[in-house]
């Protein structure tokens, strides 16, 4: 059995090396490093790919984020809610602009933003929600757009982990994630599901003007060289990282299906088990459904309850199975994060989830074999 990785991108590397390694030599030979003409191709085939009208590349999915929200005009002050239940970066762009983090709790099942929890934190200082799509799939973005239309709220999507994850509306239509509202915001970390090899990101929208706007703005606020219209960044996407989203792009459904085909896998395993909760999808098919496009699993994440999930960790460790805890501290409990208007009771959901989650292997390259091994590791463990 090859080694069990929690993301084989060697594996995943030699299927598209020639096409790698030919962009490239190309660049090399021409020196186009920045803003070459890989990025702008780059940035077509993703417009095509996701139905949205304008990508705008940058350096990373936490520049994705702040680029974002300097493009809307956010204020020091203004209060911006999201998840309790994501990663830090989700917060930090919101602390570095002086804006107001105002964290709510999550879904037990989905593990997404709670649009209850956000209507209670609705303030007059309140300009705009950022739905996390954790782990792979949406938060229920319709109720978070009619939320965001009845208080003239932005909506920015973190899409870091969800890339390629399809949105159904209860009228039938059906949108990719990332471009449901204002602004979306993705990062290609080489482990996501559409990742480069180093950093980099993305903001996706449909409004003609904001994408002006964030166009300057990562570009040190220029359109023409030399004169700085806005307040502006240094955040581009390099041609080489350009060159290698490019060939995987094309792949990306099919990767996408790969993690769902491991994931139907695990559930076929820990189903029903008493003591594991298989992840849940929006439309309660929970990813077993053939045809389930919700969910990308980035991560496949398991509830492990009676108490038993460190010891759990611990087992996966001695067995040579890596693992993930994401995330072991709710972001109100972190030290920069903190802030005293913050009530416990509030977080009862984030709170248990921190002391139950843990995320198995998950990439394009488990075979069943390790499939097998992974799974009876942790039924052996569990039945004990």
């Amino acid at each position: 059995m090859r080694k069990i990785q929690m993301v084989d991108l060697v594996q995943q590397y030699q299927e598209i090396k020639p096409q790698i390694q030919e962009s490239f030599s190309r660049i090399l030979d021409s020196a186009s490093f920045i803003n070459g003409p890989e990025v702008a191709a780059f940035q077509k085939d993703l417009e095509q790919y996701l139905g949205v009208k304008h990508v705008i590349p940058c350096a990373n999915g936490t520049d994705a984020l702040q680029i974002a929200m300097m493009g809307l005009g956010l204020k020091p002050g203004d209060e911006v809610i999201t998840a309790d239940f994501t990663f830090a970066a989700t917060v930090e762009v919101i602390a570095l602009l002086q804006l107001t983090p105002v964290l709510v709790d999550v879904d037990p099942e989905t593990f997404n933003i709670d649009p209850e929890a956000i209507k209670k934190a609705i303030t007059p200082k309140t300009r705009a929600i950022v739905p996390v799509h954790l782990f792979g799939q949406c938060a229920p973005m319709e109720e978070i757009l009619r939320i965001a239309e009845e208080h003239g709220l932005y909506v920015i999507e973190d899409n870091a982990q969800a890339i390629g994850a399809n949105y159904q509306f209860s009228d039938g239509r059906v949108q990719k994630a990332g471009t449901l509202g204002h602004v979306g915001a993705t990062s290609f970390f080489p482990s996501k599901n559409l990742g480069c090899y180093g950093d980099g990101g993305a903001l996706f929208t449909n409004d003609d003007e904001l994408a002006h706007t964030l166009r300057g703005i990562v570009n040190h606020g220029m359109y023409e060289r030399y004169h700085h219209d806005v307040v502006g960044v240094n955040s581009r996407l390099d041609s080489l990282q350009a060159a290698v989203l490019r060939a995987k792009l094309p792949h990306l459904d099919r990767y996408c299906e790969k993690r769902r085909q491991a994931a139907r896998y695990y559930n076929g395993a820990f189903g029903g088990h008493p003591l594991l909760t298989i992840p849940k999808t929006m439309r309660g098919c929970e990813g077993i459904c053939p045809t389930c496009d919700c969910h990308v699993f980035h991560q496949y994440t398991l509830k492990v309850g009676g108490g038993r999930r460190d010891a759990l960790a611990d087992h996966l460790a001695a067995s040579g199975i890596p693992f993930g805890i994401y995330y072991p501290i709710p972001l109100h409990l972190q030290k920069a994060y903190a802030d005293p208007r913050y009530r416990e009771a509030d977080f009862g959901v984030t709170n248990q989830l921190c002391k139950e989650v843990i995320s198995l292997p998950m990439h394009t390259e488990l075979d069943e074999e390790q499939l097998d091994y992974i799974t009876g590791a942790i039924l052996g463990f569990m039945d004990r």
